[in-house]
């Protein structure tokens, strides 16, 4: 079947008539080199299929949500005994209450919990709260950070006014110097500080905290009455189950989660202290499907089997033996590679390649072995992946740094 009538073109010609752009608003999946499926069919633990048929060892984990395995036995019963009962119902079901109480007993953080549907919802709601509880207007921000869809935060200018961004500072990440600049700029009218657990901007190289980093933050937040927001959306649940930042000694005041924490069920949660409890009763923040209890029954699940099985002690070994696998084949191959940040969510890229033009040559390569890599944004490691899908990626490997030319 050639490329032009495959089941993946057919669709994408069927998208181009009814959806703006047809798939390039689809996660900006569209603008990976041509050869990537963008149309699947079914998954099953680290394995997905896409609508032609092919198979692949999965990297991405549907963009983070794919947690524990795709279709994991027991999510999936919780999540198809709370559907026989109700769903989406005049109000939340028994799930909310057990939710609520499983995760504020395992995040020493999290005093209260609110729940929504997106990670936007949640790191939004979280500005919203710290706005009420401190009656100032300024949001400190690392330049570049991605915290959701939506015009105060968004990558994209195209819809946005100057107003939407007004009261945002930027600093940059890691760089404790710029920190103390954007919080004199705006000292006196701090209402929170937003962070990610760790910097992980499109295509550059990721960015663990540093101690002193993370501890500045903390205290000019407790300094100025501000709080301190931790966007845990992308890391939540993969670097410890306490919360990201908990191995550094420093907690957030607020929390925003998402896609690992229902195993792929809608489900996007904030987590608080308990001085904004008050705020966050009052505010108004809302949403048609917030109260689903299918999503929460599958996120009980998750969080229960996330605890049992030390998922992340099994993320951070395996994704150690990718990352030194990785390295070894290709100093066999004479190429200079570029890992960072956690090995749970890795980040695979090359030196000398501004244009990532090896970066994609070898994730094509990888693509055509049946492993989905990517070339410029972080992939993920899930629960069901074993040491047998990493040593078969980095054998793989082996063959896609073959397709390099290590002298360009």
């Amino acid at each position: 079947m050639s490329d032009t009538t495959s089941a993946d073109a057919l669709f994408r010609q069927r998208a181009a008539r009814v959806i703006p752009g047809g798939m390039w608003g689809h996660l900006n999946a569209a603008r990976l080199p041509a050869g990537y499926p963008q149309f699947f069919r079914r998954g099953d633990g680290s394995t997905l299929w896409d609508v032609d048929g092919r198979r692949y060892i999965d990297f991405m984990c549907a963009w983070g949500p794919n947690y524990l395995g795709y279709r994991h036995p027991e999510i999936e019963a919780a999540a198809a005994s709370q559907a026989a009962e109700g769903d989406c119902l005049n109000g939340p079901g028994e799930a909310l209450v057990e939710l609520a109480e499983l995760f504020t007993s395992m995040i020493p953080a999290a005093d209260w919990v609110q729940f929504q549907k997106n990670g936007t919802d949640a790191t939004t709601t979280c500005l919203t709260i710290a706005r009420a509880a401190t009656g100032r207007k300024k949001v400190l921000v690392a330049r570049g950070a991605y915290h959701g869809a939506v015009p105060w935060c968004s990558p994209s200018v195209l819809g946005v006014t100057a107003e939407d961004r007004a009261n945002l500072v930027t600093y940059e990440f890691n760089d404790p110097e710029s920190v103390r600049l954007a919080a004199e700029a705006a000292k006196g009218d701090i209402a929170a500080i937003v962070v990610s657990a760790f910097k992980h901007d499109f295509g550059k190289d990721q960015q663990l905290p540093l101690p002193e980093f993370a501890r500045l933050l903390r205290e000019i937040c407790d300094r100025e009455g501000a709080a301190l927001v931790i966007d845990e959306v992308r890391a939540g649940l993969r670097l410890n189950l306490g919360g990201s930042w908990e191995d550094l000694g420093v907690r957030p005041d607020l929390s925003g989660w998402s896609k690992a924490i229902a195993n792929g069920y809608p489900l996007a949660a904030v987590t608080g202290a308990d001085w904004l409890r008050g705020a966050a009763a009052q505010v108004f923040v809302t949403g048609s499907f917030w109260c689903g209890a299918v999503a929460m029954a599958a996120g009980i699940a998750t969080l229960k089997v996330a605890r049992r099985d030390d998922v992340v002690a099994h993320l951070e070994r395996l994704g150690t033996r990718l990352r030194d696998g990785l390295d070894l084949q290709a100093e066999k191959a004479g190429l200079r590679l570029r890992q960072s940040g956690p090995v749970q969510m890795p980040l695979v890229m090359f030196e000398d390649d501004p244009d990532f033009h090896k970066g994609e040559v070898f994730c094509l390569a990888m693509l055509e072995q049946g492993i989905y890599f990517h070339p410029k944004h972080n992939m993920f490691l899930c629960a069901a992946h074993t040491e047998a899908d990493i040593d078969r990626a980095v054998a793989a490997s082996e063959i896609a740094f073959a397709a390099l030319d290590p002298s360009t």
